[in-house]
């Protein structure tokens, strides 16, 4: 693990956390706290401001802040003069984040990020001034950070009334945040995804895919509600060829970009120009999940290798890298290595000549632009320039021969890769995140036909299960080593959302009734635990939480999904598979809820306008038992389908619930066909299974 701490000065506090971002800090000359009731007590007592600063392991310039100011003797020394200072790993304390992040755009009228650097009142925790990085010398209208903290210090002592007054009208603000649920009279309807097409459209980069300018983010569930809407009107007399144009030229050049870790899989966090060429060399485990997802579903749905490979690829590296020992999958790698980001992954050409072939280097320069100028500070990050075809020739290699020296290249410098200094990984083992790589890992068994990837993510389900579900509640973090002790954190609605999801994916690759029983536990506690019942949708928090100055309710898409929108996307799924109207219902209040938000800015809640998809046309549920049930479902994984579940389960299957209990298995294999909450007769060949869901 790389660390931004010198080591000179003694341990403080943060040697005893469990979070890897808040153990970097554990040498710094800084008084630093975790956010306990300790240091909110001192802060009160000694009627200081807190100064928060919350980070994350993998972040660039969290390690460049923490070398400038936060290793710095003087600046340490003012810092425990004036403040209470409290050290926030935003993984583990999402909720923090959430609060704070949005105080920040309040007061400063733009976007946060990371580090995030707040300054709060001693007794409310109210955020009166703050910013993301601060440099230790003034540089591009940023003063330097010690004279920040004078200023900051000096304004808190002198001008109270002002900062109750600000406070006040901040309290207002977040109380105005939760958007008017839509009328029982008003009906829901497609108008948000048809209006999120058309603008979509405007936004799409018609030569290098994406949405927008740099810097360029992946947003796979926006690019699965193109995919879904393109195969909705695949049936129609015109249908929507654009949607999956964007959809697959948005993927295919992500995945030839350096984005895309050419040699070793696996995509980093974003593309800091329009191209997709260099990243931000940090590789989150959040978007590898859906993205391993999204690449496996577009390869069937497109019928592409291509996008098979790059799938392929992704699991690869997450099972090389990022999955424990016991199971848990790892949370993410740094973008640094050696004081310096994006260092691993760059090279020299001569590099590169001298570890290959004659042969090797004249393919791997023309497809990988070595022949053309250094890309990153004087050195080549590898991203796709020629095509394949390009690389042929009337007497040269044929495409197949052009292949194979690609591979062979691409696997002499991973070996040669893995001598060097390797970026920090952060061992973290996140319930969400987790469950995000479950999901993808058990799509990809399905659609790829690779059963290694089902039992990857069984292994992590299983860890999640024995080591962070406690008496009948999640916790949202653990570590992978059992003699180490985690923060006993509880978990947030994503957590649990995610985590049925992941579930309902990995039921349909391999069948375990514990696991659905699981799924229904976990809903349980959401509805009993993080549910607004006068206005529908969920809180990110549980009603048991520690009091905060905000209970954060959000139904729009950031880095990762949606909690509400995955809260309104499972409830539907479950409740139409148990044939349980609660569920159903919870679905439909939550869309209701959002509702406000998702007619003004629906490009923006990608994730809740597939839920509200599923609801107004229907869930098609599959029931497959029998002999012959495994070989029928991964028939039946051949085709894309993303409104369709199909489930084999075993005739010694025990613990079912009674809606599938009832489809009962007898000597020959049939299927029950279920559109919405009604079933067709069993049906008792394959052949008319096809045609009854072609119908």
């Amino acid at each position: 693990m790389s660390s931004p701490s010198s080591g000179s000065a003694p341990a403080n506090r943060l040697a005893r956390e469990s979070s890897p971002y808040l153990r970097q800090h554990a040498h710094n000359p800084v008084d630093w706290y975790p956010w306990t009731a300790e240091a909110l007590e001192r802060a009160r007592r000694e009627n200081k401001p807190i100064l928060l600063s919350i980070g994350y392991s993998a972040c660039h310039w969290c390690h460049v802040m923490a070398h400038e100011s936060f290793e710095d003797a003087d600046t340490a020394k003012l810092m425990n003069e004036k403040f209470v200072n409290i050290k926030v790993d935003r993984e583990e304390r999402p909720d923090l984040d959430r609060i704070y992040q949005l105080a920040h755009q309040m007061l400063a009228q733009r976007g946060g990020g990371w580090p995030l650097t707040m300054f709060l009142t001693p007794d409310d925790h109210r955020p009166f001034f703050g910013g993301t990085y601060f440099p230790k010398t003034p540089s591009h209208g940023m003063p330097a950070f010690k004279d920040l903290l004078q200023r900051v210090a000096a304004y808190h002592q002198a001008h109270d009334d002002e900062i109750r007054t600000q406070n006040a009208a901040l309290a207002n603000a977040f109380a105005t945040l939760y958007p008017v649920p839509a009328a029982e009279s008003t009906t829901l309807s497609t108008a948000p995804s048809d209006k999120a097409r058309l603008l979509l459209d405007d936004e799409f980069d018609r030569e290098f895919g994406g949405f927008g300018g740099a810097p360029k983010f992946p947003h796979p569930a926006t690019i699965d509600l193109l995919l879904r809407r393109w195969h909705a009107s695949a049936g129609n007399a015109k249908p929507d060829l654009q949607a999956l144009y964007m959809a697959t030229l948005t993927l295919k050049r992500m995945a030839e970009g350096g984005l895309f870790d050419q040699l070793g899989g696996g995509f980093s966090r974003y593309s800091v120009d329009q191209y997709w060429m260099i990243p931000h060399f940090e590789k989150m485990l959040y978007d590898n999940g859906p993205l391993l997802a999204l690449y496996a579903e577009t390869a069937v749905a497109t019928g592409d290798a291509f996008y098979a490979r790059i799938a392929e690829e992704t699991a690869q590296w997450v099972l090389r890298e990022m999955q424990s020992p016991q199971g848990g999958y790892y949370s993410s790698l740094d973008a640094d290595s050696e004081g310096h980001e994006g260092r691993f992954y760059v090279w020299d050409k001569h590099e590169v000549q001298n570890a290959l072939t004659r042969e090797e280097y004249r393919v791997f320069e023309r497809r990988f632009g070595l022949y053309h100028g250094a890309n990153f500070e004087g050195r080549w990050h590898l991203h796709v320039y020629d095509p394949l075809e390009q690389l042929t020739g009337p007497r040269g290699p044929g495409v197949g021969e052009v292949r194979k020296l690609l591979d062979s290249a691409r696997e002499k410098l991973l070996t040669l890769r893995e001598r060097r200094v390797r970026p920090g990984r952060d061992e973290k083992i996140l319930t969400s995140w987790n469950a995000l790589m479950i999901r993808g890992m058990a799509i990809a068994a399905r659609r790829l036909g690779r059963p290694d990837l089902a039992e990857s993510a069984g292994r992590a389900l299983d860890f999640i299960r024995a080591r962070l579900w406690r008496d009948g509640r999640l916790l949202a973090t653990g570590l992978a080593d059992a003699n180490a002790q985690a923060a006993p954190l509880p978990a947030y609605l994503d957590d649990y959302v995610y985590l049925v999801d992941a579930i309902l994916e990995l039921l349909q690759t391999r069948w375990r009734s514990e696991d659905l029983n699981w799924a229904v536990e976990l809903i349980e506690v959401v509805l009993a635990h993080f549910a607004d019942r006068e206005h529908g949708s969920f809180y990110f928090t549980a009603d048991d939480h520690e009091q905060l100055m905000h209970r954060p309710k959000s139904f729009g898409d950031d880095a990762t999904p949606s909690g509400n929108a995955v809260a309104a996307y499972v409830l539907n799924r479950l409740g139409t598979l148990l044939a349980e109207p609660r569920y159903l219902q919870a679905a439909e209040r939550t869309l209701r809820a959002g509702w406000e938000p998702l007619e003004k800015y629906p490009q923006g809640h990608a994730t809740l306008l597939t839920a509200l998809d599923e609801s107004l046309n229907g869930v098609e549920t599959v029931i497959l038992r029998g002999p012959d049930a495994e070989k029928w479902r991964k028939e039946l994984a051949s085709v894309y389908a993303p409104r369709r579940m199909v489930f084999a389960v075993p005739a010694d299957a025990k613990a079912l619930p009674a809606a599938l209990a009832q489809k009962q298995v007898g000597r020959t294999t049939v299927a029950y066909v279920c559109r919405g909450t009604t079933c067709s007769p069993p049906i008792d060949s394959l052949t008319k299974v096809l045609t009854t869901l072609g119908s």
